[in-house]
């Protein structure tokens, strides 16, 4: 079965670097995405070479040769990177967000509210007519992505527009060692999945640990 090619929109960030890495070594073509191409492939070039085809090029370039695209990029981006993708989307690709609206200040991290619900159904009310949309790898600590080494042995929450969105979606996410993913349904569950990020963080914090994450028992 050939594998669909996935752009990683800011992949040179550290949760989407962990992604693209992962992918390409399960087999997939990626593309990482990025505003500055010449920085994005020389970070490329430097990667493990035992992680298959990857190669870098610019949002536009990286999106419309990709049959999946996911946004890695920080929230407070998504909003500029959507208006420039409108006609770089076409009907029919899945877009999976990775997005979670926190910010960080004295009193640590907190929620940004989104007045759709979440940073997904932010990103949904701003995709073009046809453009299926999911929500995962939200919960996964980047830390943990980035050591391709470790199975990272957990649990992945993901929700969708539609039932096939959420199994393309899943098919993805398996591709990574030692993850199940779980469909948790319609794209209103990313508001519980992104608390469930910030619990995460609270709890790295709390336990000076780097890689808390989530198990379902019963399941």
């Amino acid at each position: 079965m050939t594998l669909p090619t996935v752009a990683v929109l800011g992949g040179t960030g550290h949760q989407g670097r962990g992604i693209a890495l992962r992918l390409g070594r399960a087999g997939y073509r990626v593309i990482v995405g990025s505003r500055d191409i010449g920085r994005a492939a020389a970070a490329v070039s430097e990667w493990p070479p035992t992680t298959g085809r990857i190669t870098a090029d610019g949002y536009d370039g990286a999106a419309r040769a990709a049959a999946i695209t996911v946004l890695a990029v920080p929230f407070e981006a998504i909003d500029a990177l959507l208006d420039g993708l409108r006609s770089s989307l076409s009907p029919g690709t899945l877009v999976i967000d990775v997005t979670v609206p926190i910010t960080f200040g004295s009193a640590g991290a907190s929620m940004v509210v989104a007045a759709e619900g979440s940073a997904t159904e932010h990103i949904k009310a701003r995709l073009p007519d046809g453009v299926r949309l999911a929500g995962a790898f939200k919960t996964l600590p980047a830390h943990l992505l980035n050591d391709l080494d470790r199975p990272v042995d957990c649990d992945e929450f993901i929700c969708g527009d539609s039932a096939e969105a959420r199994a393309e979606a899943s098919s993805l996410a398996s591709a990574f060692e030692g993850l199940r993913p779980v469909d948790v349904g319609p794209l209103s569950r990313a508001r519980s999945i992104e608390h469930l990020t910030l619990l995460a963080i609270a709890i790295n914090r709390k336990h000076k640990v780097h890689d808390a994450r989530y198990r379902v028992a019963g399941l």
